[in-house]
């Protein structure tokens, strides 16, 4: 029988594929790529030409990344124990192949050769790029070392990848493991009808009376923002905070602290085979900030002027808490509080504006805008094979052409990891026989599906959601490139690629769009201008707060990652209170293990990159001031960022393309304008 992984095709073939196709399928590619390599690598040749040697390396990356790329998807969306125990003997040697490619010295010599022929061979800026990032990454991966020391990074790598695997499924482990069964509605007082549907059904689906709560985030989200009863918001934040930790309930089972440790030690014993002065530095040189003293200079500006409005913002919080007879605000409390502040001086709540935001409203909207300003149109198609009957898919047209295609796979259930991402199914490239491959993408969230005949119903945040990740894939998707390694998201400085996404999120608060993506569920009418008008007046509500937590992570993250002293006993958990004292307005509760379930920096590409959040953000409010002044459905504007950044993938440096398209550097004012912390 024919391996469903082995037979091309333009999308995965998702209702044959068996887990067993998944081992056999994979070492043969690897085997075969190899095979191919060494015979590339043996031909006689004077002059490496592009043809002849990145085509034919980017046919070998291409398969894999086809192959690897399922594989890793169902792994996050559908998880199984069989699939796991797969997943986990696949990923080393996966690993252990980019590292071989990427410490391949006759490669790097070959790769090296061509980049200085480069003039005389006619090459373009985009195939320029290409090497040059080739080179970066052969440097990266320990090619010039010695013959031990480049043994040892292969160990290093295979290390890293395992211990990132194993962090991912303690934290899995560790979210599922945890359930509160109820069978008195009186202790949920509070929460939103939608919530008590999930919970209800998800004790169902246990063969359960009553409500059975998770740490899922919908479910998390709901009861620490709704709940009245604060005995239900301290268990629920407990066990959230102390996941894959020696804390909490399941206290030790799926500890992450040694694991966080091995990491840190692998990294910097990495970092210090390349010679670099710590795995900041390391990180930083595929990125767009320069050095790590401008991400540190960064963050702390940011700091410095979001404090004094966080520290504003929660003393009203406190005082506004003390007029309901709270007078000492827990960590549990803050969110429940600050629903109750933000209802009243707003009289809106994300749980009322459920009705005007059904799923597929916001979807037929989304598209709308998208294609307004990109000339793009967004077709379902029922054709395609899918992993999950929920799951939609859709083709991407422009000018009648058929120019990509994008799975959405919106709401959660067992087995599918929390969050919200968007990964590459395959990317645009010209082949051999010089057609095109189309680029597609899965756009994967975690909403509640709609239950009982009632739609599924989104929150504004959920919908800003929504719209980030649309945007990475409108990246990825829109791309003009046709070189793999410069193609949609490939290549892109990792700080500058949540620009897109994140410019994405401000259509969601401009009247003439929200328009769009909003209609009563019911009756169809639109969301009243009161509750609009209130909507956006509470937007910046606790923007310094906000701020601060996430300005949180970063610094956390990259104090972590450019600490030059040994690692010993206590070096995480004093990092991390060392960052609270900068960033922390209230206090965090000593058995808080946020850090055991950061799965951005730990199972994750964030490592020393979890400030590119700030760092893009900063680019995306400036890019949107151009939107803002020319109208933000101005089809004009539209095409010349689509021109300028958003088609451009990795073919040209990032800051270069904010330039082209700006005319100038970045600067944090407008970010601070958009957050109502500077007059704009």
């Amino acid at each position: 029988m024919t391996n469903p992984l082995l037979s091309g095709g333009l999308l995965p073939p998702f209702s044959s594929l068996k887990n067993d196709h998944i081992e056999p399928a994979l070492k043969q590619v690897i085997q075969e790529n190899q095979s191919a390599l060494d015979a590339l690598l043996a031909e006689e040749s004077t002059e490496p030409d592009w043809q002849t040697l990145i085509q034919v390396l980017d046919n070998l990356e291409d398969r894999l990344d086809s192959l690897w790329s399922t594989v890793s998807h169902l792994f996050s969306v559908n998880n199984s124990k069989p699939l796991r125990e797969i997943y986990d003997r696949c990923q080393p040697l996966v690993t252990e192949y980019y590292t071989s490619l990427s410490q391949n010295e006759a490669l790097y010599l070959r790769i090296r050769e061509l980049r200085q022929q480069a003039e005389a061979q006619d090459l373009s800026d985009a195939q320029v790029k290409v090497l040059d990032d080739y080179l970066l990454d052969f440097r990266l991966a320990g090619v010039t070392l010695e013959a031990n020391s480049k043994q040892r990074f292969k160990e290093l790598e295979k290390k890293l990848s395992q211990l990132s695997t194993q962090f991912s499924n303690n934290v899995l482990d560790a979210t599922h493991d945890w359930t509160r069964h109820v069978t008195d509605p009186e202790q949920l007082a509070g929460l939103p009808e939608t919530a008590l549907g999930v919970a209800e059904d998800a004790a169902r689906q246990k063969g359960l009376d009553g409500y059975l709560l998770t740490l899922d985030f919908p479910c998390f989200h709901a009861v620490t923002t709704y709940a009245d009863n604060e005995e239900l918001r301290q268990e629920i934040y407990t066990a959230y905070v102390t996941r894959a930790s020696d804390q909490g309930a399941g206290s030790g089972d799926w500890d992450n602290a040694p694991l966080i440790d091995q990491i840190l030690a692998t990294r910097r014993e990495k970092a210090d085979l390349l010679s670099f002065e710590s795995y900041a530095d390391l990180s930083l040189a595929t990125k767009m900030a320069d050095s790590p003293e401008a991400v540190i200079q960064f963050l702390n500006e940011l700091i410095v002027r979001g404090r004094p409005v966080a520290e504003r913002e929660f003393q009203e919080l406190v005082e506004f808490s003390a007029t309901l007879g709270k007078r000492q605000l827990n960590a549990w409390d803050i969110p429940y509080y600050s629903e109750k502040l933000r209802t009243h001086l707003y009289d809106i709540s994300q749980e009322a504006l459920r009705a005007y935001f059904p799923a597929e409203k916001v979807k037929s909207g989304l598209f709308e805008i998208v294609g307004r300003l990109f000339g793009i149109s967004v077709q379902p198609n029922s054709e395609y094979e899918t992993w999950h009957p929920s799951v939609e898919a859709y083709d991407i047209l422009q000018d009648g052409k058929h120019i990509a295609r994008v799975f959405l796979d919106l709401y959660t259930r067992e087995g599918k990891r929390s969050g919200a991402w968007m990964a590459g199914c395959r990317s645009r490239r010209r082949l051999d026989d010089g057609s095109l491959q189309l680029p597609a993408a899965y756009l994967v969230c975690n909403f509640s599906a709609g239950k009982a005949g009632k739609p599924a119903l989104l929150t504004h945040s959920e919908v800003t959601t929504l719209f980030h990740e649309f945007g990475h894939g409108l990246h990825h998707l829109l791309t003009r490139e046709e070189i793999l390694r410069v193609s949609g998201i490939h290549g892109v400085a990792w700080d500058a690629v949540e620009l897109p996404s994140q410019l994405m999120e401000n259509w969601c608060w401009n009247p003439d769009s929200i328009k769009l993506i909003s209609s009563h569920y019911q009756t169809g009418e639109p969301l009243p201008e009161t509750m609009l008008n209130r909507m956006l007046a509470a937007r910046n509500f606790q923007a310094g707060l906000r701020m601060m937590r996430q300005l949180e992570f970063g610094l956390f993250d990259f104090e972590l990652h450019r600490g030059l002293a040994q690692l010993g006993p206590g070096y995480v958990r004093d990092t991390m209170q060392a960052v609270r004292e900068k960033t922390a307005v209230y206090r965090i509760p000593d058995f808080n293990r946020f850090e055991n379930s950061f799965s951005h920096i730990f199972a994750g590409g964030y490592a020393a990159g979890y400030y590119s959040y700030y760092w893009a953000e900063v680019l995306s409010a400036d890019v949107f001031s151009k939107f803002a002044d020319a109208g933000v459905l101005d089809a004009s504007t539209g095409h010349r960022y689509l021109d300028s950044i958003l088609s451009r993938g990795g073919a040209v440096k990032a800051l270069q393309l904010f330039k082209d398209f700006m005319g100038r550097e970045p600067t944090i004012d407008a970010l601070l304008i958009q957050n109502g912390m500077l007059a704009g």
